[in-house]
């Protein structure tokens, strides 16, 4: 994808020795919206990458055309369009011998997502089964959704951010009713979820263990981890990190502190320790970071916002 990858000039490599690249959605001013969508030409030569990559960002792809495979997490599923796909951050997929591959992709950040830890457990549900055949009837809905998604987006008229919202909302929910798609967990473990995310939201910054995260929501350690799994499909240190991260992240962004007082900002008694799990994270280091926020990147499109 055209522009999502790293700073202009700079080689796709990984982050560390070994790994895989990690591409990046990168926003498009002035609205910096952190959402794309569009056909695979749209998007460009890395919509179709052959080499393994990870993403920071959530993909949905809607196959119409095209033979080959898509390998993801080491999983291989045969193209046999029509079909929808979903790619979660993290994980590791790539093309493999595909020919005449066609159809559209929406790419989005969980901060882009209208129903915040709700959606993101749906998501999470959808990637369980993440490679869906679809009827004719589902073929055609889903194919209109993708065409109003990159509409809206490429025009950018005027609240087109909140439409763009909505109409994905709509097709998460129609994503979920397909055969065997997303089921939801059970009332009580989803109100405990709901209880630990907005704790976990102080939480990694403030530095608090899983453990000391149930004992202030008054369960096991054990039962908030099945909990936060059936509903996130994520693991409650992992939603710690995040937050943690995204904390970070913010206040390099938007701050002058040094390194070394985000650090203790976010937890962190050695600003070594904290520039390891930052790179881990965000396959950054935070000075990094902080540089490529300095000036605006090209959009995922490489170019400016359309008329």
């Amino acid at each position: 994808m055209r522009g999502t990858t790293v700073l202009p000039g700079d080689p796709c490599t990984a982050p560390r020795h070994g790994e895989p690249p990690v591409h990046r959605l990168e926003v498009r001013p002035p609205a910096e919206v952190p959402f794309a969508a569009g056909g695979f030409d749209a998007m460009g030569p890395m919509s179709r990458a052959a080499f393994p990559h990870r993403h920071t960002f959530y993909e949905i792809v809607h196959v119409v055309a095209g033979s080959g495979t898509h390998v993801l997490d080491l999983e291989r599923h045969e193209v046999r369009p029509p079909q929808l796909g979903v790619i979660l951050p993290g994980q590791v997929h790539h093309w493999e011998g595909v020919h005449g591959l066609e159809g559209s992709l929406v790419l989005f950040t969980p901060e882009f997502l209208v129903g915040g830890v709700g959606e993101e457990g749906l998501l999470r549900r959808l990637g369980e089964r993440p490679w869906a055949a679809l009827d004719a009837a589902a073929h055609e809905r889903t194919g209109r959704l993708m065409e109003e998604l990159a509409e809206e987006y490429r025009h950018g008229a005027d609240g087109f951010a909140g439409v763009l919202r909505s109409l994905l909302h709509v097709l998460l929910v129609r994503a979920a009713r397909l055969p065997g798609g997303a089921s939801r967990p059970a009332p009580v473990l989803r109100g405990i979820a709901e209880e630990f995310v907005r704790l976990a939201r102080r939480a990694g910054v403030d530095g608090l263990s899983v453990r000391e995260c149930a004992e202030r929501l008054g369960v096991t350690p054990g039962h908030l981890s099945e909990a936060v799994r059936a509903a996130t499909g994520r693991t409650p240190a992992a939603l710690l990190r995040e937050a943690r991260t995204r904390e970070a992240q913010r206040l390099i962004i938007s701050t002058e502190l040094s390194i070394r007082q985000i650090a203790a900002r976010v937890g962190f008694a050695d600003p070594a320790y904290f520039c390891r799990f930052f790179r881990r994270e965000t396959g950054r280091s935070p000075g990094d970071f902080r540089k490529h926020h300095d000036r605006r990147d090209p959009s995922i499109e490489g170019g400016a916002r359309p008329a």
